[in-house]
């Protein structure tokens, strides 16, 4: 990564088009899009936030109860037949939770914040696997406009030969006509791709916070996707019982409920609170200065409807668990199979040998058309197979990489 280049770019797609400026072009590398998107997503931000709200929930939970301070018993006059003097009495209780209440009730709230961090994870995951699969159809369409581009100008230099030798009277005017068909049919066709090209470069715009008047290209990477064969589906699903942040979290929620259960246990033991009283001219004495402890009796409320809920969140975690992990299981041994699927068909088209020569027989076709040594059926069939096999080979590659990031996603990190 380009750290130095990476900053300009950050910087230069921050700036909001507040007065008029030329349209400007910046190229991209998927690896630089996806740092951008993930410096600036607000969805992101807010997730960040919530694991924010569950550190303030930890701290919140180690802090003790605060003392109490009560004053009262003020008589604001006396009998005549009395001295005058003034009666009041202050009380200084402070509450003492048991069984380790406290300690119980923190662990719950770190638990709780680890489920936020994985939730946040799994977050992440679906924006970087749907940012993906958007900018390989960016590079498809490019690339098949490319292919449309091509053939465009070929036909539109046939056309303008063609022209001439109609006007000099040796070229009939149906094979003129079929030409400017077949280029109409093309030039509809690449306006067709271009618009949809348009709207998902806009769409990447949106996701990146780029001013409009910014022309974003996306430069191709050089790695290829792993082979299937360096790949075990075993270790795959090991690695997403690792990784995987929604299974994680599922195990992390059956945890909670267990440090729940054995909060809402400790429950059952009273608290106790400790009380120091001054009364003045309350009592036989002028000056009283007395202690007391209060605690309540659990006769007839033991929480049990509370422990028995808890029990029930738990055993309901673990079995949501276990079918969650036999899912991911499956979902990971389908993607698996789409990828060794569309790996080894794109490899098959690779190897073909006549694939990679398409450019230059489109070209000889082309030339042989000129000189009259074929027909303008053989050149229309072999310029309808020439855009057939280009699509198919770059929608192949697209569907390659669609599903490499397919398996990325249900294993939940990303493949090495």
């Amino acid at each position: 990564m380009r750290k130095h280049q990476l900053l300009l770019v950050l910087l230069f797609l921050q700036l909001t088009a507040t007065f008029a400026q030329k349209e400007k072009t910046i190229d991209l590398t998927p690896g630089e899009v996806e740092a951008v998107f993930l410096k600036g997503n607000l969805e992101l931000i807010a997730g960040q936030l919530n694991i924010s709200l569950a550190d303030a929930a930890v701290a919140q939970a180690k802090l003790w109860d605060n003392p109490t301070l009560s004053v009262g018993d003020f008589n604001f006059w006396t009998p005549a037949s009395q001295p005058r003097a003034t009666q009041f009495s202050i009380e200084l209780s402070q509450l003492i939770q048991t069984a380790n209440k406290r300690g119980k009730q923190v662990r719950m709230e770190k638990v709780a914040k680890d489920i936020h961090i994985k939730e946040f994870e799994d977050l992440l995951r679906g924006l970087k696997a749907g940012l993906r699969k958007s900018i390989h159809e960016i590079i498809y369409l490019d690339n098949y406009r490319k292919v449309l581009h091509t053939q465009t100008e070929l036909l539109s230099q046939l056309i303008d030969a063609y022209n001439r030798q109609y006007t000099e009277g040796n070229l009939s005017r149906s094979e003129l006509l079929r030409l400017q068909s077949a280029l109409f049919e093309i030039e509809s066709e690449r306006n067709e791709v271009q618009t949809e090209l348009n709207d998902q470069h806009k769409q990447l715009k949106v996701l990146l916070h780029a001013d409009p008047l910014t022309d974003i290209r996306i430069v191709e990477p050089d790695h290829a996707v792993p082979s299937p064969d360096d790949l075990s589906l075993v270790s795959l699903i090991q690695l997403a019982e690792e990784s995987r942040p929604d299974l994680l979290s599922s195990r992390l929620q059956t945890l909670f409920y267990e440090k729940s259960l054995s909060y809402e246990k400790s429950i059952r033991i009273p608290d106790i609170s400790f009380s120091a009283n001054y009364d003045r001219y309350g009592g036989v004495w002028k000056d009283f200065i007395g202690f007391g402890i209060s605690i309540d009796i659990p006769f007839i409320n033991r929480n049990q409807g509370n422990i028995r809920a808890a029990k029930i969140n738990r055993d309901q975690s673990e079995y949501v668990a276990l079918q969650q992990a036999n899912r991911v299981g499956h979902e990971i041994a389908e993607a698996y199979k789409n990828y060794v699927l569309t790996y080894n068909f794109y490899k098959k088209m690779n190897e073909n040998s006549l694939i990679p020569e398409l450019d230059a027989m489109l070209e000889t076709y082309t030339r042989n058309l000129l000189n009259k040594n074929i027909s303008m059926i053989e050149y229309i069939d072999f310029t309808d197979a020439y855009k057939n096999n280009k699509k198919t080979l770059l929608l192949t590659r697209k569907n390659r990489s669609n599903q490499f990031e397919e398996l990325q996603y249900t294993v939940g990190t990303d493949i090495k």
